[in-house]
C-alpha cells in the first residue's frame, strides 16, 4: 500500500512538472539537448578555423587559451541561415515601405526631434547632416532604441563565417572586427544581442562600422551605441558624413513612372553602382534635374507600385551616402522618404 502511494504521488510530481517545462522554456531558453537534432556543431578543426586562429594569434595577439574558451561548443544558429534569404529588402517597395514609414513612427520622430533639439543642433553643425536623416535611420534601424535584436552576435557571425558560404569571407572579416571591439572596449563577446545579419547597438553597426565610424559624442571615455543617445546619433551623423553627405543638398528627384531611353535603362540595371551625368538624365528623360553639388552623378532607382508599375527617381549624392549604410536603394528611399516627413 505504501509503495503504491508513493508511486501515484511520483506519477502525479510528473505530472505537474512536465506541464511547468514549457514555463521554463520560454524563461530561460531550451533545456540543454532538445534541439539537438537541429543543431549542427562547428568544427574548430576545420581549416576556416584553423587559418583564423592562427591569424587572431598571430596578428592580434589572443591567446589559445582565451580562443579555446571563447569558440568551444559553438553551434550554428539556422534561423540565422534561413533569414539571410528571406530578407526585406529583398521585397518590392509597396511592400518594404509600409513597414518602416508608418504614422507612429512619424509622430515619434518628430517627438524625438523635440525632445533632443539641442544635443541634434550640435551634430548637425559638427557633422553637417540633416537632424531628420540622422532621427530617420535611427528610428528604422531600432525603433528609437527599443528594438536592437535578440540573436547572439557571436553564434551569428560564427554561423555565417561557418556555414554561410556566399558571404563567408566578409563576415570572417567582421568577426575579427567584432573580437577587437570588444577587448577595445571591455565587452564580453558572448554577452552581445543583435541581428541575424550581424549588427548590434541602437546604430545596428556591423562590427567593422563601429570600429570605424561609432564615435564618443558624450565624452565619457566610450564609444557606446547601446545606451548613450549622444554617441548614437552622432555616430550616423558621422557615418554619413563620412560617405559624402552634404548638408541641404537633394536627395532624390522623381523622374516619373518609365524610362525613355535605354541609356537610362542600362544605369538602373547596374543598380547602386549604375552612375549617370545629371545633365544626360535631363535630356534623355525630359526633365529639369538640379544640379548635384560638384556636378556629381545621379544613380537611377526604380520603386515597385503596388498596381504593377514604377515610380524611378534620380539618387543624387546623399541618396548614395545612405546606400552607403545599407546597400538596398529600397531601404535607401525609405530613409529619404521618412526624412522629408519628419520636415513637416
Amino acid at each position: 500500500m505504501i509503495k503504491l502511494r508513493m508511486v501515484l504521488t511520483l506519477f502525479g510530481f510528473l505530472i505537474v512538472f512536465s506541464s511547468f517545462l514549457p514555463v521554463v522554456a520560454e524563461a530561460f531558453g531550451p533545456w540543454p539537448g532538445d534541439n539537438d537534432h537541429d543543431a549542427m556543431a562547428i568544427d574548430l578543426g576545420n581549416p576556416l578555423y584553423t587559418e583564423l586562429f592562427s591569424e587572431l594569434s598571430r596578428d592580434h595577439q589572443f591567446t589559445k587559451e582565451e580562443l579555446s574558451q571563447l569558440f568551444q561548443g559553438l553551434s550554428v544558429n539556422k534561423r540565422v541561415l534561413e533569414l539571410m534569404d528571406t530578407q526585406w529588402e529583398a521585397k518590392p517597395y509597396y511592400l518594404y515601405r509600409p513597414r518602416f514609414v508608418t504614422d507612429e513612427i512619424i509622430r515619434e520622430g518628430k517627438a524625438r526631434i523635440a525632445e533632443h533639439a539641442a544635443l541634434l543642433k550640435g551634430i548637425q553643425e559638427e557633422f553637417d547632416v540633416e537632424k531628420e536623416a540622422v532621427i530617420a535611420i535611427w528610428g528604422v534601424e531600432s525603433r528609437f532604441g527599443r528594438k536592437e535584436g535578440s540573436f547572439n552576435i557571436f553564434q551569428t557571425l560564427n554561423s555565417l563565417f561557418y556555414a554561410y558560404p556566399r558571404r563567408s569571407q566578409f563576415y570572417r572579416g567582421e568577426l575579427i572586427n567584432f573580437l577587437l571591439l570588444c577587448r577595445e572596449n571591455g565587452v564580453d563577446p558572448r554577452n552581445i544581442t543583435g541581428s541575424y545579419g550581424g549588427a548590434f547597438g541602437q546604430t545596428q553597426f556591423i562590427p567593422s562600422s563601429f570600429r570605424e565610424y561609432a564615435v564618443d559624442y558624450d565624452r565619457d571615455g566610450r564609444r557606446d551605441v547601446w545606451r548613450s543617445t549622444a554617441d548614437v546619433l552622432a555616430s550616423i551623423a558621422n557615418y554619413l558624413h563620412c560617405f559624402g553627405w552634404i548638408l541641404n543638398a537633394p536627395v532624390y528627384r522623381e523622374l516619373g513612372p518609365s524610362l525613355k531611353d535605354p541609356a537610362l535603362v542600362a544605369a538602373y540595371n547596374k543598380g547602386r553602382k549604375g552612375f549617370i551625368n545629371w545633365q544626360e538624365v535631363n535630356r534623355l528623360q525630359g526633365v529639369e534635374l538640379d544640379a548635384p553639388p560638384g556636378n556629381k552623378d545621379v544613380t537611377i532607382v526604380g520603386l515597385e507600385l503596388a498596381d504593377g508599375g514604377m515610380r524611378y527617381i534620380a539618387g543624387y549624392p546623399n541618396f548614395q551616402a545612405i546606400t552607403a549604410w545599407n546597400n538596398s536603394n529600397r531601404y535607401a528611399m525609405v530613409i529619404s522618404e521618412l526624412a522629408g516627413l519628419l520636415r513637416e
